[in-house]
């Protein structure tokens, strides 16, 4: 069943590339792999809610999602297996757990960690659209901050 909520979380997480300061995303092998990393707390109450997010100043979203290129266009989504990885600066690593998010022919895919004031975190990630034998490797830091 699709929660009445979904056009605007998958709204919002495609806008979320554009409010960054810098481009998170990756382009390789006419794919662009896009990624970003944001406290939970930012998501409203309904939508963390509707996709069993704990919204928390303390806990992470890590999104991923993955486009075809495609000239004259803004792209096509496809599915992939991703998988990531999120490291500290101690160097502590931990496999994240990503869900897939599918609206019609959209897929995103997410997942949560925790969080603490100050913490830079690096997010590896390996992503590999239907069809394809290789991973798109993309690397991302962030730095989070508690209020």
């Amino acid at each position: 069943m699709k929660h009445p909520a979904l056009p605007f979380l998958l709204g919002w997480l495609l806008l979320l590339p554009l409010l960054a300061i810098a481009e998170n995303s990756t382009r390789e092998q006419g794919y662009t792999v896009h990624h970003n990393a944001i406290p939970t707390a930012m998501l409203t109450p309904e939508i963390a809610h509707g996709y069993n997010i704990v919204r928390s100043k303390y806990r992470g979203l890590l999104n991923v999602s993955i486009i075809r290129d495609q000239a004259g266009t803004t792209g096509e989504s496809v599915n992939a297996r991703v998988k990531a990885r999120v490291s500290d600066l101690t160097g502590r690593v931990k496999d994240l757990a990503l869900r897939e998010i599918r609206d019609g022919n959209a897929y995103y895919y997410i997942a949560e960690f925790p969080i603490v004031d100050g913490e830079t975190l690096t997010f590896r990630i390996e992503a590999t659209p239907a069809g394809r034998q290789h991973p798109i490797k993309a690397e991302i830091k962030q730095q989070f901050f508690v209020d």
